[in-house]
């Protein structure tokens, strides 16, 4: 029996393995060392691509979740937990969501987003604490975030958010983990050993940024939040993204620049509005109303 149970369960984790093709890798050139990162790097996208039927099932959790007035929760530790709150607070600028609808939470707090509290991911009363906090509902999502598939903060949330009939998903880099067994989907690209072992900002933390991309985009997307390729419910707040929310009318109608920009101040800044009061000639309150009648799609209110 070794004296700390702990050094198994690593030694079973293929994001805890050292790396055969990095061993020398203290010895390198500048140059060899980021060819190096660079090579394993491109495994990312591989393992992320054998895991997408279960994106595609997390997504259709969360859209069904938002549909019925739910929220999606992320909730992790350490980078997994700072990649969960920085895809949350993009949501808003990017799709007009109010703040709340996705949510960040991090072990140790908004402290932790600046300096490590690394005790804080082994609390697993605290995981549930946090979802306690915001009042988790039966309504809502939570995706769980550990690289190892093992932190107990992790758990403990989904473990609370299960007791409550919450979706729960999974992310982490190891098949067969822990956290999956706690959720109702779990999505898990192996990336395999790091450049540096046990390092899981590198290949794990990317693996885990285009996951979180894929959930929270895609699930805007079948939200009716994009037209064509265009992101039709810009929230204009910055001269950048109103110069931005101009381009978009002109690209999604075909109008020139001043007409774009008379149609977005009629719509009240509202890009969606301004397209399709542009496209079908309606006046603001016809298109407004006819918005609501396909369910805030652009698509179908056009086919309207």
């Amino acid at each position: 029996m070794p004296i700390n149970p702990l050094l198994q369960d690593l030694a079973r984790l293929t994001s805890e393995g050292r790396n055969p093709d990095t061993l020398d890798i203290d010895t390198q050139s500048a140059l060899d060392i980021v060819t190096a990162i660079n090579a394993q790097d491109k495994q990312v996208p591989a393992a992320v691509e054998k895991v997408l039927p279960a994106i595609a099932a997390a997504v259709e959790m969360i859209e069904s979740a938002l549909r019925r007035g739910g929220r999606l929760i992320y909730t992790g530790a350490g980078t997994s937990g700072r990649l969960g709150v920085l895809d949350a607070s993009e949501c808003p600028p990017t799709f007009s969501v109010p703040h709340g609808l996705v949510v960040g939470l991090i072990a140790g707090g908004e402290a932790a987003m600046f300096q490590a509290q690394e005790g804080a991911e082994d609390n697993a009363r605290q995981g549930e604490q946090d979802l306690r906090d915001i009042n988790l509902s039966g309504k809502d999502v939570v995706v769980g975030i550990a690289a190892s598939g093992r932190t107990p903060y992790v758990i403990g949330g989904l473990r609370y958010a299960r007791s409550l009939a919450a979706g729960t998903v999974a992310l982490a880099c190891n098949t067969g983990s822990a956290i999956g067994r706690e959720a109702d989907i779990a999505i898990e690209p192996e990336v395999g050993p790091e450049v540096i072992t046990g390092s899981t900002r590198l290949k794990a933390g990317t693996a885990q940024k285009l996951v979180l991309n894929m959930l929270s985009t895609a699930a805007m997307i079948r939200m009716g939040k994009v037209y064509q390729n265009l992101m039709v419910d810009l929230h204009a707040s910055n001269q950048k993204l109103e110069a931005r929310a101009i381009r978009i009318v002109m690209q999604a109608t075909g109008a020139d620049e001043a007409t774009a920009a008379n149609a977005l101040a009629a719509a009240d800044s509202e890009v969606k509005l301004a397209i399709l009061m542009l496209l079908s000639g309606l006046n603001k309150t016809e298109a407004r109303a006819r918005l609501q009648r396909g369910q805030g799609v652009l698509r179908r209110a056009l086919e309207d």
